[in-house]
């Protein structure tokens, strides 16, 4: 009721408009003005707040419009009292003018007071439905990585499973170094983001793990252009990702196996991840590209909107290329 910027503007106000009834009259009121306008915002403010409910035929901005029409004779009517001692002068002209200006004085508050309220409560759902989406969105993306985690344990758990199954003295060697890979990946697999030199660690383990299945069939490299691009935030098991997909979908289904190529460079300011292979490819494959890129692609659209892309390419004579491109 009595917040320093509604005292303030009441007596701005106040005193502008006992300037111009000052020379209308011919002497001052200025005072008497500021002290209409004080009794004006008290009974504004006082039905602003009382009565707590009101009958529903009752708007409580009629209500505080009556308030201040009620205030201005009632003021005027006290002040001329005093006015109209020895020597006094009638105020009756400035009791009209109160009347007049008063109540629209008062609507025009009230208006601008709705129209506050009405962008506060738009800024507040903008608000309350941009935390909605963005929960949404992290809900999606840990479904997403989720699946990404038994996609990938199932089908190292099922090239163990082959080595078992052909008797290789390599399975107890394998199966140590899937025991410990998984013990420092399986952690990441829920972390929200992670980089590409954590990302390379994994990758060059589980390259490790694939050459002891298969050593005369696989053969790969990993060159990254300088330590920044290790740096370069990304959603976990992206690089992972790529280059499982190339072993299953490119080297395993290839009689003569092939090369996986690992290049990580920064052009234009951007992160460019490119995993190329010379394995069966796009129409070799038995069962396509399988679902861990479209899982993948939808993780980097829920991470960087439309500024991440994938990009899936045949090679020549024979092979595939993968290739992320994230923002630096």
């Amino acid at each position: 009721m009595l917040g320093w910027r509604r005292v303030g503007f009441t007596l701005i106000v106040s005193a502008v408009l006992g300037i111009l009834v000052s020379l209308h009259v011919g002497f001052p009121v200025v005072l008497e003005t500021a002290l209409l306008g004080i009794l004006g915002m008290l009974f504004f403010g006082l039905f602003e707040q009382w009565p707590k409910r009101l009958p529903a035929w009752l708007a409580r901005w009629v209500l505080q419009v009556l308030g201040v029409a009620l205030a201005m004779p009632l003021g005027t009517l006290v002040l001329d009292t005093v006015a109209n001692g020895p020597g006094g002068v009638s105020l009756g002209q400035l009791q009209e003018f109160g009347l007049l200006v008063a109540p629209w004085i008062a609507l025009a508050v009230l208006v601008r007071q709705k129209d506050a309220l009405a962008r506060h409560q738009a800024l507040a759902f903008d608000l309350e439905r941009s935390d909605l989406e963005r929960q949404a969105l992290d809900a999606r993306l840990h479904l997403l990585q989720a699946q990404v985690a038994p996609h990938f344990l199932f089908n190292t758990l099922a090239n163990v499973q082959a080595l078992v199954d052909a008797g290789s003295p390599r399975a107890s060697d394998v199966l140590q170094s899937l025991t410990a890979y998984l013990r420092a990946a399986v952690p990441r697999l829920h972390e929200p983001a992670t980089t590409l030199g954590q990302e390379l660690q994994l990758v060059e383990a589980y390259l490790d793990l694939m050459h002891l299945r298969m050593p005369d069939r696989l053969r790969y490299s990993v060159a990254v252009d300088g330590p920044a691009s290790l740096t370069q935030r990304c959603p976990p098991m992206t690089l992972l990702t790529l280059v499982e997909n190339a072993v299953r979908h490119g080297i395993d289904p290839s009689e003569e196996g092939g090369q996986i190529d690992i290049e990580v460079e920064r052009r234009n300011g951007r992160c460019v991840v490119r995993v190329r292979d010379t394995g069966a490819g796009l129409g070799n494959s038995a069962d396509g590209l399988g679902t861990g890129l479209s899982t993948l692609r939808e993780r980097l659209q829920l991470t960087f909107g439309g500024d991440a892309q994938l990009r899936v390419t045949e090679q020549r004579p024979r092979g595939v290329c993968a290739e992320v491109d994230l923002p630096g």
